[in-house]
């Protein structure tokens, strides 16, 4: 495993002499995290594995002004860091804004620090990272960075708020190879440059640190829309503490209470009010860090989220390094699923007749996939019955984000129509009186129709932003699209990528749609 300098002579510079002088000799320095000078208090250095206070060094005003004065002012975010280095000094005010407590932190930049998970950052999913701080969230951040810019030749982007991946000064640290590094003026505009990271400099891999509002978590899910990997860090130990969070749990499909029909509750095992997800969630994989040598990965972050939500308890794979510096797998994920026989017991409605997590059947050398249909309240042994008397290639799914279509009893509908109208994709729905056979038989066979209208709206959505990418290159202006579904929207992005315009998505729900803006100056 090899490094880069540590930096460490550049901080000891701006750190109070008399504090210096007694760190300098120290042999452990290697595992120096902070030191915390605070006014009228002793002197505080933390290692990695324990902390000093010299009750013997008070630090006063002097020591303040000393490291104020070698490093200059403060950004808006109250933190300042040593140019060239990876190191983060931070600041205490009084209410009067005089700074009366400093954390220098010691920022290093460690080859090979991703070695626990470089599989997973290779293969191209995106990527969240959580864990407390001092779990090297954001140094193996830069080693991501590092090795998909420079071992996997992909144009990565990074969105720097306080300049901790990159490095202070204009000149990113040599730490992130070959990224790029767009800085962040204001903390709380990182949302903004995120996009124009996508936006303006085509990366494939976007990589941030920190997201920790609502708007970043919406930027980030615009980004994922583009199909652009995401790797990223955020505040959270682990996927529950994400999922309990309000404002971040966007990035992992967003929660919402929902009230289900007698008849559905019960076939289900729960209580009429449950918990559900509301979209696909913006990363693929969840990592949490339990500590420096010890992770735990959720390898599939829909199907361990679906699994809290059930209730059952998700077994994430754990990965540590050994004292000999080998990485062990000391538990596989066994995450359950809809069909494995501990959740059926306890949720009896989700065992037996077809599932989308079993193998579905096989579409015919011209035909299309299996049709995905979401039951929402009818009788689910009936709709299976359907099925097999019209031969349709079909499956039921317990996944309403990714249905191909919706089967609906009318009472349900009338008692939760939220449900179904706050949906972020228009999957065709079709509303059934009541849960006897034929209803539902016939429903089926309205859907079937209405698929085959589905590449029909495709197309047309293509051809309307063909219209829209002549009108922008004339008036230079930009126009909303039609509100448009997952898929097609993604066709429109990426069509318009490919002849030179910029979009971006806008609105929210059924009324999501595209923004055609004008072309890239090249």
């Amino acid at each position: 495993m090899t490094g880069f300098s540590d930096g460490l002579p550049e901080l000891l510079a701006v750190i109070p002499p008399r504090v210096r002088e007694r760190l300098e000799p120290r042999s452990d320095l290697g595992s120096l995290i902070e030191i915390v000078l605070d006014y009228g208090r002793p002197v505080e250095v933390r290692f990695r594995s324990s902390t000093e206070r010299w009750a013997d060094l008070t630090i006063e005003e002097s020591d303040l002004s000393y490291v104020v004065r070698s490093l200059g002012e403060f950004g808006q975010d109250n933190r300042a860091g040593i140019e060239r280095t990876l190191h983060r000094i931070s600041a205490i005010r009084n209410r009067h804004g005089k700074i009366i407590g400093l954390t220098c932190r010691v920022g290093r930049a460690v080859q090979g620090t991703i070695d626990m998970i470089e599989d997973v950052v290779r293969g191209g999913k995106s990527i969240l990272l959580l864990g407390r701080p001092g779990t090297g969230k954001t140094t193996k951040l830069r080693e991501v960075a590092r090795v998909l810019a420079d071992d996997m030749d992909k144009r990565v982007v990074i969105v720097d708020t306080s300049n901790e991946i990159g490095g202070d000064g204009d000149i990113p640290h040599p730490a992130v190879g070959s990224a790029r590094r767009m800085q962040v003026p204001n903390p709380a505009l990182q949302h903004n440059v995120m996009i124009e990271a996508v936006e303006n400099h085509m990366p494939e891999v976007i990589v941030i640190d920190e997201i920790g509002n609502e708007a970043e978590a919406m930027a980030s899910r615009t980004i994922a829309e583009r199909g652009v990997q995401l790797v990223a860090t955020a505040h959270g130990g682990t996927l529950e503490n994400l999922m309990l969070n309000p404002s971040l749990s966007d990035l992992i499909g967003g929660i919402q209470s929902v009230t289900l029909s007698d008849d559905e509750a019960k076939r289900r095992g729960t209580q009429k009010t449950v918990l559900e997800r509301k979209a696909p969630p913006s990363f693929d994989v969840i990592i949490e860090l339990l500590d420096f040598d010890r992770l735990a990965i959720h390898q599939d972050v829909q199907k361990a989220v679906d699994a809290l939500l059930r209730g059952a308890i998700p077994r994430p794979e754990i990965r540590v390094r050994s004292g000999a510096g080998q990485v062990e797998i000391v538990q596989k994920e066994s995450t359950p699923t809809i069909v494995e026989p501990e959740l059926v017991e306890r949720f009896p409605s989700l065992g037996g007749g077809p599932r989308e997590e079993e193998p579905a059947p096989k579409p015919s050398a011209n035909g299309p996939r299996a049709l995905r249909i979401f039951p929402y309240g009818i009788a689910r042994t009936r709709l299976e019955r359907a099925i097999r008397d019209q031969k349709v290639n079909a499956v039921i799914t317990s996944d309403i984000q990714h249905a191909d279509a919706i089967i609906a009893i009318r009472s349900t509908v009338q008692n939760k129509p939220s449900k179904l109208s706050d949906l972020p994709r228009s999957a065709p729905t079709v509303v059934v009186k009541s849960n006897t056979y034929s209803q539902i038989s016939s429903a089926l066979a309205e859907i079937l129709s209405r698929r085959n209208e589905k590449t029909d709206a495709e197309a047309a959505a293509l051809r309307e932003l063909i219209d829209a990418l002549d009108r922008v290159g004339q008036t230079g202006q930009s126009v909303d699209l039609a509100p448009r579904d997952d898929r097609q929207r993604m066709i429109q992005h990426r069509e318009a990528e490919k002849k030179g315009f910029r979009t971006e998505a806008v609105g929210k729900g059924s009324a999501r749609r595209v923004r055609v803006l004008p072309a890239k100056v090249m």
